[in-house]
């Protein structure tokens, strides 16, 4: 009895410790997800964290608190300072260890910001803007958007195809080209390569990575005798050959690595590509998808139509000076990021004031895209309607620009944002310079957002459209 008695009053002095003397205890939020992680847990292994987080910011405001050491902030000063202040923000948490590949670290699971910056430095002149728009990338990309509407569209009439794995397989074809050409894959064309982007795109492992993360040691445990699935294994093996190969494409993101003067080990290299290419097939093929079915809808036509006009009266207009067409990108990345939950970050030691609350070191802290792109209605009004003429008014640009998120923000932010977005550009101007789309009759798939560990995709991984030529 002693001993219960002891386990009571331990328990309570716990609650009261991070009810009351916790620094955060003054934060707002629910007060049993600040006594115990459990409530978070459950929502994370339930796919229900991004929405039960956004709820609470509803009720609570820009400030939460989601668990005993966790603080979630929704306003562009926090986003800043977390992610953006002395250049990269706040190091990483060890949730990123989960995306080491081949046992070895790469640049987005580096926890700290010095490594990370020296990692960054290696491939950084591969991504940015101007090499992007380089002919050798630009004439890639075009090419594999016209694979992707030659697919769609090979068989006549008002066939549906299932554009969730096209688009996938445009995804990764144009991530692999700029990664490694000319080894990249060719799943449009290739039955082979198909085979790998549909076991890709459709393996599912939430609870699997969040029983790592949580569980460190049980999991190590039962994978002895449970052999867990690992997603990249059917490409794990082709990547590391072709790291091995000298003859890669100048232009190429393994090129600069092999190249490097103070080249990395060839396991290092590998998961830097492997972690490139997974990162391109989940956020462009899903971000693509949202958009094309909300285009397709019946309510969308007008947007389809303006589209069309834009591309069909400016065919030789630089891509990047389209602006309609830059809206709509932007209002699908606002609606439908592929990267809608939480990016965590460690308060650096000393602690911080963030949105005038003071967070001890070592609090985790973050913000979620899907509640920056919705919450400041002055910013974003009818935040929950898809309304891409928001993106071409002169006033607020800044504060719309500034709460998009869907390539996270500062020095750790996503590196191939610019090669993202001309993906998405390119095959959406391929596509509807010549086609019109509308969701198929036999299209009963739910496309209802499906949290994944990190990204988000639609719950029926189908997708069903049918393509009409314009004469």
């Amino acid at each position: 009895m002693y001993t219960v008695y002891c386990v009571c009053l331990g328990l309570l002095y716990v609650v009261y410790e991070r009810l009351v003397l916790s620094p955060l205890s003054k934060v707002p939020g629910p007060a049993i997800a600040a006594t115990t992680r459990l409530v978070l847990i459950y929502h994370e292994f339930t796919r229900n964290r991004r929405r039960w987080i956004h709820a609470l910011h509803m009720q609570y405001g820009p400030v939460v608190r989601i668990a005993p050491n966790e603080v979630s902030m929704a306003t562009w000063d926090a986003a800043k300072e977390i992610y953006v202040s002395g250049g990269s923000g706040y190091d990483k948490t060890s949730l990123y260890k989960l995306f080491d590949s081949y046992e070895t670290e790469c640049m987005f699971s580096t926890l700290d910001k010095a490594p990370h910056g020296e990692r960054r430095k290696r491939v950084a002149d591969r991504y940015i803007k101007s090499f992007v728009m380089q002919p050798d990338v630009v004439t890639g990309m075009q090419e594999r958007a016209q694979q992707f509407v030659a697919k769609c569209t090979e068989k006549t009439g008002s066939v549906s195809v299932d554009i969730y794995v096209y688009l996938h397989c445009y995804a990764i074809d144009c991530t692999t080209y700029h990664l490694f050409d000319p080894h990249g894959l060719n799943s449009l064309t290739s039955a082979a390569d198909l085979a790998k982007v549909m076991e890709l795109s459709h393996h599912d492992d939430l609870k699997g990575s969040y029983m790592q993360y949580y569980f460190t040691e049980l999991f190590r445990f039962t994978s002895q005798f449970a052999r867990r699935a690992d997603r990249s294994q059917g490409i794990a093996a082709q990547i590391m050959n072709i790291v091995l190969r000298n003859d890669i494409a100048e232009h190429t993101v393994l090129y600069r690595l092999q190249t490097h003067v103070d080249m990395l080990d060839s396991r290092s290299i590998a998961s830097e590509i492997m972690d490139h290419t997974l990162a391109g097939l989940d956020t462009t093929g899903d971000a693509l998808c949202f958009l094309m079915y909300h285009l397709s809808l019946p309510a969308s036509v007008t947007f389809q139509e303006k589209l069309h006009y834009e591309l069909a009266e400016n065919p030789s207009t630089p891509i990047d000076d389209l602006s309609y067409l830059d809206a709509i990108v932007k209002e699908g990345l606002r609606c439908f990021s592929p990267v809608l939950t939480s990016l965590p970050r460690r308060v650096p030691r000393s602690g911080r004031t963030i949105a005038g609350v003071f967070l001890p070191e070592e609090t985790i802290v973050s913000c979620q895209a899907y509640t920056l792109h919705r919450m400041d209605e002055k910013v974003f009004p009818h935040p929950e309607e898809f309304i891409p003429e928001r993106w071409l008014e002169p006033e607020g640009s800044i504060e719309r620009n500034q709460l998009l998120s869907a390539f996270s923000t500062g020095g750790r932010g996503c590196i191939g944002k610019h090669l993202a977005l001309l993906e998405m550009k390119m095959l959406l101007k391929e596509t509807y310079s010549c086609y019109r789309t509308s969701v198929s009759p036999e299209m009963t798939a739910s496309m209802d957002v499906d949290d994944q560990f990190v990204t988000s995709r639609p719950i029926g991984r189908k997708c069903l459209l049918s393509f009409v030529k314009i004469v």
